[in-house]
């Protein structure tokens, strides 16, 4: 038997997810951040329903070598990095490789940094609620280094939103942020993607024209 999808495409779970979020409806204080690239169609679709602004977070997953979709931790703009100390200790990865790979992803974030901003500035978190916004979570480990970085401004509040993620991802991140809101935790979790009917990865141009769009 089929498994039943949760959901249709990026959109529609942006727009099920704005309604558990209806509390911070035109929010004077409220930001969504974005995860690119396939959070920015979720966040979009919830920025539209609740008239809150939308930007971007730049996070890169630390792959292992020769398995890159296996995190070892992941960085974000700005340079904070979270490590998997026990996927290190495990595959007995050394430091030197570490630095190498992050080396990589950091100029990975400064080209997309150029790219997605058009030269806009950088928003201030400072005591704002940050609602911060991706397709699904696996390891978890990129939103992990999401929230450790914009805890660093000071915020008012750390929200975590997406539409599905690992039921154990779900509760570590719990612990994380200030509130989490996972509209599926299925198990066995498997993959992001199986839970979407259309999964087509978004391009760099969508990107920069939701972000165009969300700006005006």
């Amino acid at each position: 038997m089929a498994k039943l999808k949760a959901f249709k495409n990026r959109r529609q779970a942006g727009e099920l997810l704005a309604e558990r979020l209806d509390a911070y409806a035109g929010h004077s204080d409220a930001i969504l951040l974005a995860l690119p690239r396939g959070g920015v169609p979720v966040a979009f679709s919830i920025s539209r329903k609740l008239n809150i602004p939308l930007d971007i977070l730049i996070v890169r997953k630390l792959g292992v070598p020769g398995h890159a979709e296996y995190a070892m931790g992941a960085i974000a703009s700005g340079g904070l990095r979270v490590l998997q100390q026990d996927v290190l200790d495990t595959l007995d990865i050394s430091p030197a490789v570490v630095e190498t790979i992050t080396q990589r992803e950091l100029r990975e974030i400064e080209r997309r940094e150029r790219l997605y901003r058009d030269n806009r500035p950088t928003p201030s978190l400072h005591d704002r609620i940050v609602i911060l916004v991706d397709d699904g979570l696996a390891t978890g480990s990129t939103m992990l280094a999401a929230v450790q970085a914009v805890r660093q401004e000071e915020p008012k509040r750390v929200i975590v939103a997406v539409p599905v993620a690992a039921p154990d991802t779900c509760q570590k991140l719990a612990a994380e942020a200030d509130e989490i809101v996972c509209l599926s935790t299925p198990s066995p979790f498997y993959a992001v993607g199986i839970w979407y009917e259309d999964f087509s990865q978004t391009s760099d141009d969508e990107v920069r024209n939701l972000l165009r769009q969300a700006g005006q």
